[in-house]
C-alpha cells in the first residue's frame, strides 16, 4: 500500500488516499500474473482497468507523454490523436508486446461482437520495459493464457515490487517492479483523487535520491549495478477530476517530474512513458447525438493536480524499491532489494 510507516521512507507533502494505491480512483483495478520458474525465468504481467464497465462502449478520456522514446509501447499513436483508451492497460515484458497485445484483442472480442464487423477495430494499449538482465526474455515466456489471467483477475488491492510485469526489473542499482501511491486533491470543497502506478526499471547505480535526499550516493560504494540511465520506465496516472486530454497531456508531462525527482536524466536508453486518464469524462463509442457533454477544471486552478501528479510518481517509484525484495536471476545474478541496504 505505496509507503507505509512500517518503510520509514517519506515523499513530498500531500495526502495519500485510503490505501496509497492507484486504485483509490474509483473503479481502477490493477491485475498481476507472475512467471517464475527456477532462476532463469523471472517476468510477469500486470494490467490496468480504468473502470469496471465495457472500456470499448465506454471509453476514457486520456494522453501520453514521450518523455525519452526508447520504447516499444503500443496503442499510443491512436491516443495522441483521439485521446481516448479503450482497452485496459496491458504491461509485460519488451518481447512479450505481441503476445499481450493479441490477448487483450482476443479479451475485447469476446465483450465486443461488434468490433471489426459493424464497427471499426480496436486500439490495444501495450506497454514495457526490458527485464532481460534477471529474465530469460529470450525464452518468451508470457503466453496469452498469463494476459487473461491477469486482466481477469484484478482488484482493488494488489502487492507492489518484484510482481507480475515488474518481476524481473531492475532500478537505480536496486531491484525494481511495481510501485503504486495516490494523492487527495480538494477542489471547491470536495476530494478528488490522483493515482500512480510504475512499472520501474530505469536509472543508474547510486543516483537514488528520496524525498531529496541522495541515497544513492551515501551507499554509492555497496552497489553494483549499471553505471548508464537505461532500461525504461513507465507511468499511469490516474484520477477522477474531470480534465480534457489536453490537460491529461499536461498531467501526463509532470510525470517527468517525478521521475526526475527519484534520480533520472532520462538517459539515452531509456524508454520514459507516462499515460494519464480521467474516470470521470467518458466518450461513448456510440452517440446518437453530434455532441458529447464535457467538463473540465479551469487551468488557473490545475496547479494543485499538477503537483500532486508529480509527487504520486515519485512516491510510487520509491514504493516499487521499498517492496522489491532480493532476487536471483538469469544466470546467477543477484539483485539487491533497497531494504537490505536500509536496513
Amino acid at each position: 500500500m505505496g509507503l507505509t510507516k512500517e518503510s520509514g521512507l517519506h515523499v513530498g507533502k500531500g495526502t495519500p488516499g485510503k490505501r496509497n494505491l492507484i486504485t483509490d480512483v474509483p473503479g481502477v483495478t490493477v491485475g498481476h500474473v507472475t512467471v517464475r520458474d527456477g532462476k532463469d525465468i523471472n517476468t510477469g504481467v500486470t494490467a490496468i482497468l480504468p473502470h469496471q464497465g465495457n472500456i470499448y462502449r465506454d471509453k476514457v478520456m486520456a494522453a501520453a507523454a514521450v518523455i525519452n522514446g526508447f520504447g516499444k509501447s503500443m496503442g499510443l499513436v491512436q491516443v495522441e490523436e483521439l485521446g481516448t483508451i479503450e482497452t485496459p492497460i496491458v504491461m509485460t515484458n519488451t518481447l512479450s508486446i505481441g503476445t499481450a497485445a493479441t490477448a487483450l484483442i482476443r479479451y475485447m472480442l469476446a465483450q465486443n461482437e461488434d468490433i471489426g464487423r459493424t464497427t471499426g477495430t480496436v486500439n490495444p494499449i501495450v506497454c514495457e520495459c526490458n527485464d532481460g538482465g534477471l529474465n530469460d526474455i529470450r525464452g518468451l515466456h508470457i503466453t496469452e493464457e498469463h494476459v487473461l489471467q491477469a486482466l481477469n483477475n484484478t482488484s482493488e488491492d494488489f502487492e507492489e515490487g518484484a510482481v507480475g510485469s515488474g518481476t524481473g526489473m531492475r532500478c537505480l542499482g536496486f531491484k525494481g517492479g511495481i510501485g503504486s501511491a495516490s494523492r487527495v486533491v480538494k477542489l471547491d470543497g470536495k476530494d478528488y483523487t490522483i493515482g500512480a502506478l510504475v512499472m520501474s526499471n530505469f536509472g543508474s547505480s547510486g543516483n537514488l535520491m528520496i524525498d531529496g535526499r541522495h541515497v544513492g550516493r551515501e551507499i554509492q560504494e555497496k552497489l553494483d549495478g549499471e553505471k548508464q540511465d537505461k532500461g525504461s520506465i513507465i507511468m499511469l496516472l490516474a484520477t477522477d477530476i474531470p480534465l480534457s486530454e489536453r490537460q491529461l497531456k499536461r498531467v501526463a508531462r509532470r510525470a517527468g517530474v517525478g521521475l526526475a525527482r527519484t534520480g533520472s536524466y532520462y538517459g539515452n536508453g531509456s524508454g520514459d512513458i507516462a499515460i494519464a486518464f480521467t474516470t470521470a469524462n467518458r466518450v461513448p463509442h456510440y452517440n446518437e447525438g453530434a455532441f458529447v457533454d464535457m467538463k473540465m477544471i479551469a487551468d488557473s486552478k490545475i496547479d494543485p493536480v499538477l503537483e500532486m501528479s508529480a509527487e504520486a510518481v515519485e512516491e510510487a517509484i520509491i514504493s516499487s524499491l521499498w517492496h522489491a525484495q532480493t532476487l536471483t536471476g538469469r544466470d546467477g545474478r543477484v539483485q539487491h532489494g533497497l531494504r537490505d541496504f536500509l536496513d
